[in-house]
């Protein structure tokens, strides 16, 4: 390997799926003993892009060339042949097998396995690189990084020279994060090319060497990290200028308006998914819940709309109109939505729950304000101009407001679900994942409009997954480890790191 030679070498790859041109004349060069970071937003082209290089999806043109040669990588057997490895964002291992069988599954060799060997190798992988994993122990017993590792770990077995990380930081605390890159960088040091695919802007900056932005399926340009910014970053990716500043207003005159008590859910089986949960929600403010992913998000807001049910404690409602008390427990989720608490969730479904997708936006609009609806002939007027509101002030890419709603993209679907939740004037707004899929600058569109409802007095609860983005947005954060609340910080004085440490707390029971 010499190092004036790149480890890959992309030649106007293009890549086409049916009329959808997911890749265009992308040339990209990859070096050994370097960390590349490919940038780009959703449906940019990235994962497609590495699927061409880890032979999972194979060029319409275009050439490969690794180690200075042309190849032509038809699958992953081919890819591992070249010593290339992708780690997937979604793992692919065996639940009921242990660290070592995962590793050599599907190895080809003769007669039995040696998984003492086998795992000798492993610890001697472990110990080059800083990972900490047992050889042993089963994948059902381990934690998401630890998974991970095991992918990981899984590649450098096979030989591979030439690493390929999806968004590898996804399902990780601030802390495991920091484990991940120091050892990436101990690859680097050994003389691995790394690229790694993300849209986080500051993991970027502080890992990599060189950044390769892609702009809908088209190459845009590689900068050297250390010359670059955020900034730049987001013009070379939107294609304009984005202000990357949250406007973070102080809460005017909070008041109590949800008031969360001792709350407990078991699922069918009996095992806890909300354990002895306590917070309260105040009006003009916006309340961030962090907590890694499945750590009981989900099912706090969907019990507080109604949606799923409470085995034990309390939620009470106080009404401003009134400063009477309401016990949501009580009431079903049309009588807690009609008094004014709405949910915007963005499931991985999103015209599974809140959307027709067959309806067009004017439709769906109707669904939810106008089903106390008078009579049978309902006034289309209001929702119509409500439709027209949300695709002006969100940009919702759309041929019309009557276009079936299960045509536009996920990221245009999921400014209508938001988009509505905020027209119905709640007085609770809790949004989950509001951003999940945007682009950057949708993203800022919805933290804006957030803002603004905190600024009308509205009580705003925000789960989100981005640490960065809860710190700036917020005014207080709960975090949530399996279940329990592990803590409420100050979202203004706290630290990544402080969340971090939370979030795995609740372990310790």
């Amino acid at each position: 390997m010499s190092d004036k030679t790149p480890a890959i070498e992309l030649k106007n790859i293009t890549k086409t799926f049916g009329k959808v041109v997911a890749n265009k004349d992308v040339c990209l060069t990859v070096n050994y003993g370097e960390i590349l970071s490919i940038l780009g937003e959703n449906g940019s082209g990235k994962t497609t892009l590495m699927n061409m290089i880890s032979g999972i999806y194979y060029p319409d043109a275009g050439q490969i060339l690794v180690g200075g040669k042309e190849v032509i990588i038809a699958s992953p057997k081919d890819a591992f042949q070249y010593k290339i490895g992708m780690i997937h964002q979604h793992f692919k291992l065996v639940d009921v097998f242990s660290a070592t069988e995962n590793i050599i599954l599907g190895l080809e060799n003769q007669g039995r396995y040696d998984l003492k060997a086998a795992a000798q190798r492993v610890r001697e992988i472990s110990e080059q690189y800083g990972f900490d994993i047992d050889p042993n122990q089963k994948i059902y017993e381990m934690s998401v990084s630890q998974k991970q590792t095991v992918e990981i770990i899984k590649v450098l077995y096979r030989g591979a020279d030439i690493l390929i990380l999806d968004e590898p930081t996804a399902v990780l605390t601030p802390q495991e994060t920091e484990k991940l890159f120091k050892i990436l960088r101990r690859m680097r040091e050994d003389g691995k090319a790394i690229v790694i695919i993300t849209h986080k802007l500051h993991e970027v900056l502080s890992l990599s060497d060189k950044v390769a932005v892609l702009r809908k399926g088209e190459y845009i340009g590689t900068v050297n990290t250390a010359e670059t910014s955020e900034n730049q970053l987001t013009e070379m990716m939107v294609g304009k200028k984005v202000s990357l500043n949250i406007q973070r207003s102080e809460p005017k005159d909070p008041r109590e308006r949800l008031i969360v008590a001792h709350l407990k859910c078991e699922n069918k089986e009996g095992i806890k998914e909300l354990d002895d949960v306590c917070f309260t929600a105040n009006s003009g403010e916006i309340l961030g819940i962090a907590g890694i992913a499945g750590s009981g998000q989900r099912e706090l807001l969907e019990t507080i709309a109604g949606l799923h049910p409470a085995n034990y404690g309390g939620i009470q409602y106080v009404d401003p109109a009134t400063g009477k008390l309401e016990n949501l427990r009580d009431k079903t989720p049309l009588e807690i939505r009609n008094l004014g608490v709405r949910l915007s969730f963005v499931p991985e479904d999103r015209l599974g729950m809140g959307l027709v997708g067959n309806m067009g936006i004017t439709d769906n609009m109707m669904l939810r304000s106008y089903r106390a609806g008078k009579g049978a002939f309902l006034k289309k007027k209001e929702p119509e101009s409500l439709a027209d509101r949300i695709i002006s002030q969100l940009e919702v890419v759309t041929p019309d407001k009557a276009t079936p709603v299960r045509r536009l993209s996920g990221g245009n679907v999921q400014k209508v679900l938001v988009g509505r939740e905020i027209a119905a004037a709640p007085t609770v707004l809790m949004a989950a994942y509001p951003v999940r899929g945007l682009d950057i600058n949708s993203s800022y569109m919805i933290y804006n409009l957030l803002n603004e409802q905190k600024e009308k007095g509205v009580a705003v609860i925000f789960v989100g997954e981005d640490l960065d983005v809860l710190l700036e947005l917020c005014d207080r954060i709960v975090v949530i480890g399996q279940g329990r609340i592990t803590g409420i910080v100050d979202a203004r004085t706290t630290t990544k790191e402080e969340i971090g440490l939370l979030m795995t707390k609740g372990g310790s029971k």
